[in-house]
């Protein structure tokens, strides 16, 4: 909105201070709002959930130790997800172009995302039991919207339609490979795949669209459930989520430079600012939510947060063709999944026996007396040094 507002000042002979023009300058902003709006109306929203009695619903019935360890938290509101929702949409149409297919993709993923996430946390409240929409229900609307992205960057119909008709702007994108310059398309370029530390990108050609296709599905409702799943300790989903969605800003910022990105041997890609802002945004609502969800936590985010979280980290994932790195920045969140996983596995084919003390990982910990406060400590460090080894692939490879 203020994007295009400062476009119109200009058009008219109002002058605009030139560092309004800098996707950098939209990127701290957009941090900003959502900081200042998630904590200025925090403390009112929980006021409501606690009015509302919208307790958490814990599911330990197998589990007694985590039984009595997690009593003090049956009162805590959940669905406190929905406060930073609303505040990065909001800080996303100040701040962003909205006349770009990213904005469209990243606010349509927060919403619907966000909806899902809803829809089971009231169900999860209906029942009283904690059991919410069935998995398989879930998995189903997750995999839905994620094959509709997947026919937009994979159908060359999709993305001109939207072009054609001045709709929204399709991104294009250049990069050096075999010493020549080329330019690419959306769904041209949505075939190229980086891993961290190469140089050359792999392709997909011919039957490789149907993998392609498939891997997109994968990642953005993984993505989603990983977070959710990770999601049960205080601050523990936020502060993870805050890294790995600084580590994209940053690829997506560089990216968007095409001097900067042909010096890094980088795709550029027209119009990733967009993705930046966007992760901005979401950067600072999560540390605006951890005033709140940081132990001891005052409210939860629920599924209404952390699904929408996963699927905003995933799909700018996909946008920015870091799928692989991506995998590698939330080894934290693909770890919990995996033990989930496995446990899983054990209890059916191995008559009953357990790999975990209990899963997700990090409620193994805490059964070995591990203090909640340390787990979430020691699991921000793995985070921070894994973002850190993303941001080194920018140069070494």
């Amino acid at each position: 909105m203020i994007h295009l507002f400062i476009q119109f000042l200009t058009q008219i002979g109002i002058h605009v201070p030139k560092a309004f023009y800098f996707s950098s300058t939209r990127m701290l902003f957009a941090a900003m709002t959502t900081f200042g709006l998630t904590v200025i109306f925090g403390r009112v929203f929980i006021k409501k959930l606690y009015a509302l009695k919208v307790g958490h619903i814990i599911r330990v019935s197998d589990v007694p130790t985590l039984a009595s360890q997690y009593e003090k938290s049956k009162d805590v509101p959940s669905m406190g997800g929905a406060l930073f929702l609303v505040t990065i949409l909001v800080s996303a149409l100040f701040w962003m172009d909205l006349t770009h297919a990213f904005t469209f993709i990243l606010m349509a993923t927060t919403v619907c995302f966000g909806l899902l996430g809803i829809s089971d946390d009231f169900m999860k409240l209906k029942t009283g039991d904690g059991s919410g929409i069935r998995p398989r229900k879930k998995m189903l609307c997750l995999v839905a919207f994620a094959s509709i992205l997947s026919l937009y960057l994979y159908s060359p119909q999709a993305s001109e339609f939207l072009s054609q008709n001045q709709i929204l702007k399709s991104p294009h994108a250049k990069m050096k490979i075999e010493n020549q310059m080329q330019s690419f398309q959306i769904k041209e370029y949505s075939l190229l795949y980086f891993v961290p530390f190469c140089k050359k990108p792999i392709i997909f050609k011919g039957i490789g669209l149907i993998v392609a296709f498939l891997l997109t599905i994968f990642v953005i409702s993984g993505s989603a459930n990983a977070v959710n799943l990770t999601d049960g300790l205080d601050g523990l989903a936020a502060g993870l989520a805050f890294l790995v969605a600084f580590v994209l800003a940053i690829f997506a910022f560089v990216s968007n430079h095409f001097e900067i990105a042909q010096y890094l041997n980088i795709l550029y890609i027209d119009g990733s600012s967009e993705i930046a802002i966007f992760l901005c945004a979401t950067m600072g609502a999560c540390l605006g939510f951890l005033w709140f969800n940081s132990y001891p936590a005052e409210v939860f985010m629920g599924d209404t947060g952390s699904l929408a979280l996963g699927g905003i980290l995933g799909v700018s994932a996909i946008l920015l063709r870091r799928e692989f790195l991506f995998a590698f920045i939330s080894l934290v969140f693909v770890i919990e999944t995996l033990s989930v996983i496995l446990q899983v596995w054990s209890f059916r084919f191995r008559n009953g026996k357990r790999i975990f003390k209990c899963a997700p990982l990090h409620h193994h910990f805490e059964m070995k007396g591990v203090h909640e406060a340390k787990i979430v400590f020691r699991f921000y460090m793995i985070g921070l040094l894994l973002a850190l080894i993303g941001l080194a692939s920018l140069k070494m490879q």
